[in-house]
């Protein structure tokens, strides 16, 4: 059957209109879809920055957090070498001029008060060193956690040990020194009030990119789940989050405890 001019001319303008439908619906899809993923993109962005900014938020609080517990810390050591260290040094000196007023029977009496006002008197200022930025700088950061360790064991432990290995790197700041320092005391002070450990050990291990410090005690341990959400331990992770570380902590009853910080070097 032969088709005329009007029937192909017919057939020809549904196949333009066809082509033409499909073309403006390829168009509308396209711009549909180019339209949706600068949308996520946008969505994703304006997300990303509002955690960055969140971040940024956390870490200026944490800061000032850290720079007033740094300072409240200066000035209590402050306050244990200059007052209270001079009430125990005026205390043993008064104790001494009365020991030699007194008969010889009675002098072996005032031994123990003298000793442990001696005792007494170095502990608050050992501590008072361990409070203070300047000091801890001064002396450097392994010294700085023998003397904690040293002080500590005078106290009750049986062991308070360091050890190094690998060759020392320098920090990035001198600031992220007395950062981990405060992780350290704090891991430690918890040791000694809750714990009931007989032996602290600290390993610092100096590596080409990071430095990994293992903290441990043989205590009673606890339930890490219970005390996620406890202030010693948030303390510490806000802490170790200024200086962009990594700490994980760890305990199981009757265990013990370990502190696991990876402080990047570079």
């Amino acid at each position: 059957m032969v088709q005329t001019r009007e029937q192909l001319a017919s057939t020809a303008s549904e196949r333009y209109l066809l082509i033409y439908m499909i073309a403006v619906l390829v168009i509308v899809t396209t711009l549909v879809i180019i339209f949706f993923v600068v949308f996520l993109k946008r969505k994703n962005k304006l997300l990303l920055d509002k955690i960055k900014q969140q971040q940024l938020f956390e870490a200026e609080i944490a800061q000032a957090q850290a720079e007033t517990q740094e300072q409240t810390l200066k000035n209590i050591g402050w306050e244990l070498h200059d007052n209270v260290g001079q009430l125990l040094s005026f205390a043993s000196m008064q104790l001494s001029i009365l020991k030699m007023q007194v008969a010889d029977d009675v002098k072996e009496k005032f031994k123990d008060t003298s000793d442990a006002l001696k005792d007494s008197l170095a502990e608050v200022r050992q501590l008072s060193k361990t409070l203070n930025n300047e000091v801890v700088l001064n002396i450097g950061f392994e010294k700085s956690i023998i003397n904690e360790l040293n002080r500590l064991k005078k106290m009750k432990f049986n062991s308070a040990e360091l050890e190094i290995i690998g060759d020392k790197l320098d920090f990035k700041e001198p600031k992220h020194e007395i950062i981990i320092f405060r992780i350290l005391q704090e891991f430690l002070s918890n040791a000694v009030k809750y714990s009931e450990a007989k032996n602290l050990k600290i390993i610092l291990n100096y590596q080409p990119t990071q430095l990994t410090i293992t903290a441990t005690e043989d205590g009673k341990g606890f339930n890490i789940n219970d005390v996620e959400k406890g202030s010693g331990l948030i303390n510490m992770k806000s802490r170790a989050a200024l200086i962009k570380s990594y700490l994980e902590l760890t305990s199981q009853p009757n265990k013990g405890v370990t502190l696991v910080l990876n402080y990047p070097m570079q």
